[in-house]
């Protein structure tokens, strides 16, 4: 891969697979699958190094982070917690010597199941759990440490899992400032941290209080406050703390930096849907891809793709098809799907749980399909290293 070229990084329940795009974004190829078909909820890259990551895990397993200094030729695992294979290889010397299992202690025990989330800024790799917490590497992601500033929060004994469990699904940061990070929670909310993650904050207050009044979804804003079962959240590049999220009801728009958030559902098809993408350059154009509902299929409301894109900041929204199927469709984009380059213009991408990735190189107005016949997507970034 030259220095100017685009790699799609995808998660999925079997494994990392990478897309290979070319200098003009077309000859697309896909690698994989890596990691030793563990279930991967999401990779990220270095685009100074290089350098991949890839987190994941199961109850079979345990959690771990992967990496690779080799673009994706070859990986190694840094386990951190133990799984039932580590029962069975424990009870079994047959089974242990065909997998290469040793007794060694692990770092977290059984603590937590599966690694969620990953976020590297300011030479420090963070990574989310299920049940939720964060963690922190300074090597690179060979050895960690818990942030227990997150874990011992005063709320911690009132989080409640979403559907997928207690995950901590995102971590965003500012570029400017090592001291300042948000996570999200499901179903917990946003917290966020001015001091490394020392000290947490919960940021879920409305900016209008009124806005609970005509709901009655038992994931809804609520005693002022929006429902805490944030999906996504995606912080606007810039100087100004600009967030948006996509809830379980609804999508939701800080320019505070998570102290209140204001309603920007208005214009869209539904309240429900997993990913939000943000401009890298404009902060007011954004992108979520909507579906029907989290109890009737939650698949594109009637059964027709479309991305739809706000060019200021939520205040109206247009529905994007083309290349999309418009028939039939039944798929599902998680929450970790969607991901975009930093080139001009902005290039989206998204993948599906029917194992297809979509990508657009004229900012979500039409879609090519470059990818398909994954397993299960569970997330998609980008590294562009343009």
């Amino acid at each position: 891969m030259s220095g100017s070229d685009i790699k799609v990084l995808v998660g999925t329940t079997k494994g990392t697979f990478i897309v290979n795009g070319g200098a003009d974004r077309s000859g697309w190829t896909v690698k994989g699958p890596y990691c030793d078909g563990w279930s991967i909820n999401h990779v990220i890259g270095d685009t100074e190094t290089g350098t991949l990551w890839a987190g994941g895990g199961s109850d079979w397993h345990g959690a771990g982070v992967w990496r690779s200094d080799e673009g994706g030729e070859s990986w190694e695992v840094t386990r951190l917690t133990k799984g039932e294979q580590d029962e069975w290889a424990a009870n079994d010397p047959g089974f242990a010597e065909m997998i290469g299992w040793t007794d060694d202690p692990l770092p977290f025990d059984d603590r937590f199941s599966q690694i969620w989330s990953l976020r590297y800024a300011h030479g420090t790799l963070l990574a989310g759990t299920k049940p939720a917490r964060l963690l922190a590497s300074r090597d690179g992601g060979r050895t960690w440490e818990t942030l227990d500033g997150l874990t011992n929060h005063p709320s911690a004994d009132s989080w409640n899992p979403g559907g997928a469990g207690l995950v901590l699904h995102t971590i965003l940061s500012d570029p400017a400032d090592a001291q300042k990070l948000w996570v999200g929670i499901s179903a917990a909310g946003v917290f966020a941290s001015e001091d490394g993650g020392e000290t947490w904050e919960r940021r879920n207050r409305l900016s209008n209080a009124d806005a609970c009044g005509h709901h009655d979804h038992p994931a809804a804003p609520r005693d002022g406050e929006t429902g805490h079962c944030v999906h996504n959240m995606m912080r606007a590049n810039g100087s100004a703390d600009l967030l948006y999220q996509q809830n379980h009801h609804g999508v939701w728009r800080s320019g505070d930096g998570g102290r209140s958030w204001e309603d920007i559902t208005q214009g869209l098809p539904s309240t429900f849907g997993f990913p939000i993408h943000v401009h890298p350059r404009d902060p007011n154009m954004i992108w979520t891809l909507p579906l029907n509902g989290d109890s009737i299929g939650r698949y594109p409301p009637d059964a027709a793709a479309a991305v739809w894109r706000s060019c200021d900041g939520g205040q109206s929204w247009q529905d994007h098809r083309q290349g999309l199927p418009q028939e039939g469709c039944f798929f599902t984009v998680l929450r970790q799907a969607m991901a975009g380059d930093t080139r001009d213009p902005a290039g989206i991408y998204f993948g599906t749980n029917s194992g297809s990735v979509f990508a657009s190189t004229d900012e979500g107005a039409s879609w090519d399909e470059v990818a398909r016949h994954l397993p299960t997507i569970l997330a998609v970034e980008v590294l562009d290293r343009a």
